[in-house]
This record gives structure tokens, C-alpha cells and sequence, in this order.
């Protein structure tokens, strides 16, 4: 067993690692799904058919406890909106999560590009996260994400064509970008 966690730890931690911040933004929360990552994989070894690629296997597991995480979160601010009924007393508190410092990207037009990524939706943001930070061929994509190949290359062409529409968007603004 140690040695399989040691095989894992060794070709894809970093990967695993940035692929998972990428998508919660909490340096905490990131090193606590990790875990779970590693934790169903040592669980689930032993299942592993060969079907695709240990990599591919791998971001398919981290995929689903992101999402797991993310649908624990909503049902829990939900609880919490219907316990307060804020509606009724009109106070929003807004939620601001900041960049880790160790890794804010200096680099304004990737923070842009970042920034507009979070407003792609789920299926665009993860396709793009997996295509152009983690190298994944069209087809690994697809395995990861349980689509089809052609889904992967049309939520890709419409989360590309939508983030360019943000950054014209800002830039007729005036902005930066």
C-alpha cells in the first residue's frame, strides 16, 4: 500500500495538487480534498481496471470529490440562508476569497484570465483547467469527465469563445486586458 501512495505521490502530487486549488482557491480546503483524493485511491486500488491511465483515473477521482466538496458547500450556505432568512432583513454578507499569497500570480492578464474563468460554467471551466493547465489530450479530458469527445471539444470552443467575449467585453471598457 505505502508503495502505491508513494507512486502516486511521486509522478502526479504537483498536478493533482494545482488542478484541485485551481478550483476551490483555498490553500486549506485544497490540502483537505487531496487527502480524500489519496484516501479513495488507496481504497479503490485494487478495482483499477487499466481502462484508461493512472493519471486519468486519478483526475477523475479528484473531479468528483471537487464536486462532492462544492455540493456539500451549497447544501450548507442554504441551510444557513433559510436558519437567518436573510431575505427578510436585507443583509448579505459577500463571500471574498483571495489568491494564497505563496501563489498569486503576478501576471495581470493570467489574473484576468482567471478571474473570467470562474464565470465560465462548471463543465467549461473544468474542460479548460484539464486541456490548458494540465496537458490532458481531448480524449483523457473526456475519460476524466465522463463525456464524450465531442462534448469536450465543443464545451472547450464555447468556454475559449466565452472568455474571449469577457476580456473584448472589459477591454471596450477600458480596462486592462
Amino acid at each position: 500500500m505505502d508503495s502505491i501512495f508513494e507512486h502516486f505521490y511521486e509522478n502526479y502530487h504537483d498536478d493533482l495538487y494545482q488542478f484541485i486549488f485551481y478550483m476551490v482557491k483555498d490553500k486549506q480546503t485544497c490540502e483537505d480534498l487531496v487527502q480524500d483524493v489519496y484516501i479513495k485511491v488507496m481504497q479503490s486500488y485494487g478495482s483499477f481496471k487499466g481502462d484508461s491511465s493512472e493519471k486519468t483515473w486519478l483526475f477523475s477521482i479528484a473531479r468528483h470529490i471537487t464536486i462532492d466538496y462544492f455540493r456539500k458547500q451549497k447544501r450548507k450556505r442554504k441551510r444557513i440562508l433559510e436558519f437567518f432568512d436573510w431575505h427578510e432583513k436585507g443583509q448579505f454578507i459577500p463571500d471574498q476569497h483571495a489568491l494564497p499569497d505563496e501563489i498569486a500570480v503576478q501576471n495581470d492578464m493570467i489574473q484576468t484570465v482567471y478571474y473570467y474563468l470562474d464565470k465560465c460554467t462548471p463543465d467549461q471551466k473544468s474542460v479548460l483547467l484539464l486541456r490548458y493547465l494540465q496537458a490532458f489530450s481531448i480524449q483523457e479530458t473526456a475519460e476524466i469527465l465522463n463525456f464524450s469527445v465531442s462534448k469536450v471539444k465543443t464545451t472547450q470552443h464555447r468556454g475559449l469563445k466565452q472568455l474571449r467575449n469577457y476580456m473584448n467585453a472589459e477591454q471596450q471598457e477600458g480596462g486592462d486586458a
